[in-house]
């Protein structure tokens, strides 16, 4: 199919172009881009796209998956169908399913499924988005004796992480050396878990009005800060997951100024909420790490604009209903997010003109894909259209039968959304 996309704002993050432009696709790839295309084959099929926003196609550093094991909040294919919807066209899940993706024949049998689920009626975009694949550094990611990693490089996943924790600060170092020569990204989360303690919010003054048991920002910093001097004697570039305070910010920022090997990602949800949107206790709003106070926000969304915190995760968390129907401090922390990241982002940074829609882009396209030691295309003739098609006047309502996920675990569920995404082209 052929499709000229005329008059729609093409934001650019690699080419630095925020700009009304005319937009050919033809076979999967861009074909021309022009202020004006009047040469048009017959059969082309012709949108106006005024008031539209055509980017890179979003990447997505982290996310869980509930398959294998926990198939009732998310199968591999509702995770790509809520990927494509939600306007991402590459995906990375973590190793924390169950059983763990430890070993090679889990990765392979995950690479399989996908391929199954790529051309599925069912998925709003034909093909599936790109699955990228978390390896676990360590086994059953329980923290203590490191998988095969060099197996599982060669099973093709990503890069390394458990997604959780590390206590020991020995196996950290030892990982960092294994890892080195492999070539392939490393990510880890810094957090105390003793300063965690049994804690479910941000300590401060929210936390003492709300009567929820608080964490520590040290929690987070000292875990930062021993990770850093880790990095500074090992050299193996590192990604530092989840950041969620001003410190940790500042952190990051003198780290990178001394010229250590790292970059850095926050979650969306601790760019759009402090500490006062727990007020309703709502279990989706029961995060790990918590939501911040309002100086962390403040420092993370400057910490995102100046290239501090290198790109913007999903972390796409779902669970069942029965699940999240608990008590604040007993749910489990998570949240989804792939399909309504974009929509509240933008309405809440770009709108309110607090982000350049360039600097948004960026955070959810270039960078993370930069994260993962890999290039986005830019918007220009003969590239690729891995493309996202977006209406930010779009109004649509959060409700069961709006999302492809199968968990509903967010605040917004059941509210107005402004922000829809048209099409997306993987």
């Amino acid at each position: 199919m052929t499709e000229l996309l005329q008059k729609v704002r093409v934001i650019d993050p690699v080419s630095e172009i925020d700009e009304l432009f005319d937009v050919l696709i033809a076979d999967g790839f861009i074909k021309e881009v022009a202020s004006h295309i009047a040469d048009i084959h017959p059969d082309t099929q012709i949108r106006d796209c005024q008031g539209l926003v055509l980017g890179p196609g979003l990447v997505d550093l982290y996310s869980h998956s509930g398959e294998p094991g926990f198939e009732e909040r998310e199968t591999l294919l509702s995770f790509l169908q809520a990927a494509a919807a939600g306007g991402f066209t590459r995906v990375s899940i973590l190793p924390d399913t169950s059983p763990a993706i430890d070993n090679p024949a889990l990765v392979a049998q995950l690479q399989q499924k996908r391929a199954e689920d790529n051309l599925s009626p069912l998925l709003p975009c034909s093909p599936a988005p790109l699955l990228h694949i978390w390896g676990a550094i360590t086994l059953d990611v329980a923290g203590k004796q490191m998988t095969e990693l060099a197996d599982l490089a060669s099973a093709g996943v990503v890069g390394f992480t458990d997604g959780k924790p590390f206590e020991n600060l020995a196996l950290v170092r030892r990982v960092l050396e294994y890892l080195q020569p492999l070539g392939k990204p490393v990510a880890f989360w810094p957090s105390d878990r003793q300063l965690t303690a049994n804690g479910v919010m941000r300590e401060g003054v929210d936390a003492l009005r709300f009567g929820l048991p608080p964490i520590p920002a040290s929690a987070e910093t000292t875990a930062i800060a021993a990770m850093l001097e880790l990095v500074a004697a090992i050299g193996t570039p590192v990604h530092i997951m989840r950041v969620s305070t001003s410190r940790s910010v500042e952190l990051i920022a003198s780290a990178k100024a001394a010229g250590l090997p790292i970059t850095a990602s926050t979650t969306w949800m601790h760019l759009l909420l402090d500490t006062k949107a727990v007020k309703s206790y709502h279990t989706s709003l029961h995060l790990d790490p918590p939501l911040g106070n309002p100086s962390d926000v403040v420092a993370l969304r400057a910490g995102v604009r100046r290239g501090v915190i290198d790109a913007i995760a999903i972390d796409h968390t779902p669970y069942s209903y029965e699940e999240k129907v608990q008590a604040f401090a007993e749910a489990p922390p998570g949240a989804i997010g792939l399909e309504l990241a974009l929509s509240l982002l933008w309405q809440y940074l770009v709108e309110t003109e607090e982000f350049t829609a360039l600097q948004l882009w960026r955070a959810l396209s270039v960078s993370p894909a930069e994260c993962l030691g890999q290039k986005v295309s830019a918007i220009l003739p003969h590239q690729p259209a891995e493309l996202t098609l977006f209406d930010p006047q779009q109004t649509w309502k959060v409700e069961r039968k709006s999302l492809y996920t199968l968990s509903q675990n967010t605040p917004w569920l059941g509210q107005q959304m402004k922000g829809h995404v048209v099409q997306t082209w993987c």
